[in-house]
């Protein structure tokens, strides 16, 4: 067996010629724009208010459109009573299903549209779930409309809904084809001397970003122009266009700034078309300011997971078996899933492989992409079981994840572009003090505190998507950069604006940056961590043809004026498309159909994916059970990074978000009614100044020139995962508790 101490003297970890490349690239980033901590740019307009999210654009004249929300979780309506509502003064129009307007849907985004959910709102009085919209009630004013829809009420056929995991009629559908197989996992486990097998639960969650939803439809003539929320303007656009009837080219999505998306705001909610059509018909401008409760069940949340993890090892700790089968909660209209299986196996070398996924169909609204929607759940089942059998090893947890660390994807064999994953121990268990590290359970205890330290692995695949730039450069050194792409508050209108700076030769200050409006030159939807891949890879290819044109080399110190009277005009602007390896030359087209094309990840020459390593330590009150986090260390390498300062901004966001993942969030259903019972933030608890320990993010240095032209991976998701196991890890450590269903509460400790 391994020595239960851990130290960190160990060989160096990377080659010269990758030191090379990571000190080039220090010394880069020191002379350059690209790796500078350069502020956020677009700070000083959020500070001072003068950043416009939708809600916020004026439009002459509107009316204010309020939503009612079904009050059961399952039935049918049976009557509309709608006398009082018609009464209240302002009142102007009240639509349902018996009146319904003239909007229909877009096709489901899992299914290859833009479409939030399948289903079509007022499409017939049956109730699919708890909160489904089955009116809309128009008025000039806001508090007009919002007395007429508490007037409004409906009669229902009520039946008892199935609304969570184990309930009498849901239906479970086995996905056979989402399973992936190496060796033979039966025999690998059986033979394994050493073993576990365990079951683990998370919770549903809701985004609750800190922007409410919002939509202002405003129509003049046949032009339509609509301010919503959104991580995706050009998807908008297109599934708008198809659920309206009409030409996109008619239609503007308009979406500068993003108050939190987190995958909330990255498909088409259903209420769009509604207001949309409210306004044609009505003649006027219709604004919807969407409730935090509504907000529970008209849009997406994170699906509740069950999940088995059977773990096979030798008396060396080298995994022999690893199967990780899942179940997800879904709706009964669509089936969606994540399945973070397909990462969790990639993560260590195993002999046999094996994993299984089928969803729970239930009367619940669609699920939809959160943080990591897939890495997030299913690395806490796969991180806490690497921790269950490290003790039945009697092996340090971070040795065993180094000892079946591989620089080869285990499922298909292929080159990993680069894996940094041991740097990323070494550095952040440095930082920690990890070698302080006592493994017996209550072995660190002080007084009245059970203290534990636990650790996680963390990782995230490097995806991309097609991209199209517009770049215009004017004899003064002034630059714009047009493209229908995000900020959701990550840094991109920054590390956009360094990278447009580096590659043109100018100051930052010189570059503007438009974002966030449908007439652009189509960009990627803001997911999946793509977007700094994405457009940098573009604004290099448009930056160069700029350049050529103008006879400069990139770094020089060409006189720009002296190179435009050369060229003969005053200015220059180029479109350019960007194609990712391993999707198709014309595949900038389908982001002109409103279509995504994401690749990256498991590729067929090689895999890509950012890592990190996740360490916690908890306090838990003996008396009172309060748990506390007090410290946290990630660290991460995710290759060449842009800025260095929004960079760590992603990763303590993540890693706190991680901690209200653990211990804090759940959206609490009522089986009997499928009502979400805590549709609040003061009851749905999410992590606050008080919990958010004494942080520190890391930023391992990591040069990959295979994965991008940019090298750059994406880093706005990997900072979650692998947080709720390190804490569960660490509470285990602190009370031999072993917690397999998160969040972690207060009577989840009472017996320790």
């Amino acid at each position: 067996m391994a020595d239960d101490r851990m130290t960190f003297e160990a060989t160096p970890t990377m080659d010269i010629e990758t030191q090379d490349k990571v000190e080039s690239a220090e010394r880069a980033a020191e002379n350059g724009n690209v790796g500078a901590a350069l502020s956020r740019v677009d700070g000083p307009l959020k500070v001072t208010g003068q950043a416009r999210y939708a809600a916020d654009f004026a439009v002459p004249n509107p009316l204010y459109a309020h939503l009612v929300i079904s009050t059961v979780g399952k039935g049918r309506i049976t009557a509309i009573k709608d006398e009082a509502a018609r009464k209240v003064k302002g009142v102007r129009a009240i639509y349902s299903h018996a009146n319904k307007l003239d909007s229909g849907s877009a096709k489901f985004f899992a299914a290859g549209g833009q479409a939030q959910q399948s289903w079509e709102p007022f499409a017939e009085p049956d109730v699919r779930f708890y909160g489904e919209t089955v009116g809309l009630v128009v008025a000039e004013t806001i508090l007009a409309a919002r007395e007429a829809a508490a007037a409004l009420s409906f009669d229902y056929e009520t039946s008892d809904p199935a609304a969570v995991f184990g309930a009498d009629g849901v239906e479970r559908q086995d996905m056979p084809d989402k399973t992936i197989t190496k060796g033979d996992f039966t025999s690998a486990f059986e033979a394994a001397p050493v073993k576990i097998a365990s079951d683990y639960e998370t919770a549903p969650n809701v985004h609750n970003a800190m922007e409410l939803f919002a939509t202002t439809a405003h129509w003049v003539g046949d032009k339509l122009t609509v301010y919503v929320p959104s991580q995706w303007v050009k998807g908008f656009q297109i599934g708008l266009a198809e659920e309206l009837g009409i030409d996109e080219a008619n239609i503007e999505i308009v979406c500068p700034f993003v108050g939190g998306g987190f995958g909330g705001k990255g498909s088409l909610f259903t209420w769009v078309s509604l207001i949309a059509a409210a306004s044609r018909e009505l003649g006027r401008p219709v604004k919807l300011y969407v409730t935090r409760e509504q907000g529970f069940t008209t849009a997406s949340f994170r699906a509740e997971t069950r999940q088995r993890v059977r773990l096979g090892a030798g008396e060396d700790g080298r995994f022999q078996a690893l199967e990780h089968a899942g179940e997800e909660l879904t709706s009964r209209a669509d089936n969606y899933f994540v399945n973070g299986q397909e990462a969790t196996v990639r993560m260590y070398q195993a002999d046999a492989i094996r994993t299984e996924l089928a969803t729970i169909h239930a009367d619940r609204q669609t699920p939809g992409f959160m943080r990591a929607p897939a890495e997030t759940p299913y690395f806490f089942g796969l991180e806490s079981a690497v921790d269950e059998i490290a003790r039945e090893l009697s092996m340090d947890p971070v040795e065993l994840r180094i000892k079946n660390d591989t620089m080869v994807d285990p499922v298909d064999g292929v080159p990993y572009t680069s894996r940094s994953l041991k740097e990323c121990f070494r550095q952040g268990g440095e930082a920690f003090g990890w070698s302080n590290y006592t493994p017996e359970i209550g072995s660190m205890n002080e007084d009245e505190w059970l203290i534990g330290w636990g650790v996680a692995t963390s990782t995230y695949p490097t995806q991309m998507s097609p991209c199209t730039v517009r770049i215009h450069l004017d004899v003064t050194g002034e630059a714009r950069l047009q493209v229908a792409s995000h900020d959701l508050g990550t840094g991109a209108y920054t590390v956009l604006t360094q990278a447009v700076a580096e590659e043109l030769g100018i100051e930052p200050s010189q570059v503007r940056v438009e974002l966030g409006d449908s007439r652009l030159p189509p960009g990627t939807i803001a997911g999946g961590s793509i977007t700094t891949a994405s457009n940098v890879s573009a604004i290099m290819i448009a930056c160069e043809r700029i350049r050529n044109r103008l006879g400069i080399e990139k770094g020089s110190d060409t006189d720009l004026a002296a190179a435009f009277d050369r060229f003969g005009q005053a200015g220059i602007e180029e479109y350019a498309e960007w194609t990712p390896p391993g999707a198709k030359k014309d595949a900038p087209k389908t982001l002109y159909n409103g279509k995504v094309k994401i690749v990256g990840g498991p590729e067929e020459d090689y895999t890509a994916f950012a890592f990190g390593a996740i360490f916690s330590e908890v306090r838990i009150n003996k008396y009172t059970r309060e748990i506390r986090v007090p410290r946290m260390t990630g660290a991460f390498a995710a290759g060449r990074i842009m800025n260095a300062k929004t960079a760590k901004s992603q990763y303590l966001g993540g890693m706190v978000w991680g901690i209200g993942h653990a211990l804090h969030e759940v959206a609490e259903v009522d089986p009997r009614t499928g009502a979400y019972m805590n549709d609040n933030i003061s009851e749905y608890l999410v992590p606050v100044n008080a919990d958010v320990p004494n942080m520190d993010a890391i930023i391992v240095p990591e040069v990959d020139d295979k994965v991008n032209p940019a090298g750059v991976k994406g880093i706005g998701e990997i900072g979650i995962v692998g947080v709720a196991a390190s804490i569960a890890n660490a509470v285990h450590h602190a009370t031999g508790k072993r917690l397999r269903r998160i969040p972690i509460r207060l009577d989840d400790l009472v017996d320790v």
